[in-house]
């Protein structure tokens, strides 16, 4: 932590406002599009060249013909809800979009976002005196949750969205106390703002680049790393940096022997095995030490968890290292991160970039 730091001590007026409007954009998986075009707008000042592909991945190039391709990845979607019954009284009834928590969601504001603007509901929540009598009280699943959006009926629900329709809270971006900041969807836009702000970071020194920079915010992350593979298998980077949140376990109730121990403001995490390539771990390390980042480190059995999964073994194997960002209360509206913290990431991908020789390959040496 770095106590009694304001946010203008260490991150730009004008990349917190970003960070603040990506956050904010509600971009649920398989509905991406406006938070792209938040990230697009932004990155294309700092790149040679940007484009999206058929499902809506986008990426932004520089140096383009360097060699080796590093990309740079974050997953875009947010966890989400859709609409996927009305009832007889114009109530809404959903499925989930990626990991929801149906004991987070109760009784939250929500917005429905249909094709003819949003539409606001709340989630509904029976008053503990209607349910005082039940000896235990049932964990809700997803097809107990309702959705009132204060219809009379079906027919008028109707007229205002559609089976489909995506589903995400109300809860914006706020800065809490000194470096913390709190949103419903640091999952993952922290990782697409870190992607972009080391595109901003290296378009400074693009004449010292010698690889190619394809910085990518990708999609449908949360409901089976699903964008990843498809723009991993497209661009066919020589070596991978990966972007993601990761699990804080500095408050109550977690267990640290279980889930390892990963502190606020302590900076960034490396993950160690499998899917991560030890020669590019190897190197952010040291590319840490020499400028100062402190890091956090974990280990892993048979998954990360993230896009990392699928895109060390496209194509026959693309060396991968992921960097993670810690973060309290994980797939919920109160999400808590350090963005001093975050601010780090960024620049350990930048110096990662800039230490590449032209035609480096990565390989395990045997």
């Amino acid at each position: 932590m770095r106590p009694g730091l304001a946010h203008t001590g260490f991150m730009r007026d004008t990349s917190l406002e970003f960070l603040r409007t990506l956050v904010n954009t509600p971009s649920p998986s398989g509905h991406e599009v406006r938070g792209q075009r938040v990230w697009l707008d932004y990155v294309r000042v700092y790149a040679e060249e940007t484009f999206s592909d058929a499902y809506g991945n986008c990426v932004a190039v520089l140096n383009k013909g360097g060699s080796p391709r590093l990309m740079l990845a974050a997953h875009a979607d947010e966890i989400a809800l859709t609409v996927n019954y009305i009832d007889k009284q114009g109530f809404l009834y959903v499925r989930k979009l990626g990991g929801v928590d149906a004991i987070v969601a109760r009784a939250q504001r929500v917005v429905v976002h249909t094709r003819n603007g949003p539409v606001k509901g709340v989630v509904g929540n029976v008053a503990p005196h209607l349910t005082k009598r039940d000896k235990e009280r049932k964990v809700p699943e997803i097809s107990d949750l309702f959705i009132d959006i204060g219809v009379a009926d079906r027919r008028e629900a109707q007229k205002l969205v559609r089976i489909g329709d995506p589903i995400t809270l109300s809860d914006q971006f706020e800065l809490l106390r000194n470096d913390l900041a709190v949103a419903r969807a640091f999952d993952n836009r922290v990782g697409t703002f870190a992607v972009a702000e080391a595109l901003r970071l290296l378009s400074a020194h693009r004449r010292k680049l010698k690889a190619e920079v394809c910085a990518v915010s990708n999609i449908m992350e949360e409901v089976g790393l699903l964008g990843a593979r498809q723009i991993a298998y497209a661009l066919k980077p020589d070596v991978a940096l990966v972007v993601d949140v990761t699990h804080a376990t500095d408050y109550p109730t977690v267990s640290q022997q279980l889930h390892g121990d990963i502190r606020i403001g302590s900076g960034p995490t490396l993950t160690h095995g499998g899917c991560n390539h030890p020669e590019v771990v190897a190197r952010l390390e040291q590319l840490a030490k020499k400028k100062g980042i402190k890091l956090q480190h974990e280990a892993m059995s048979a998954s990360s968890g993230t896009d990392t999964d699928v895109i060390f073994w496209t194509r026959g194997g693309i060396a991968s290292g992921l960097i993670s960002l810690p973060n309290r209360y994980m797939h919920s509206p109160v999400e808590l991160v350090s963005l001093g913290d975050l601010e780090q990431i960024p620049e350990l991908m930048a110096a990662f970039a800039l230490s590449l020789e032209r035609g480096h390959e990565f390989k395990v040496r045997i």
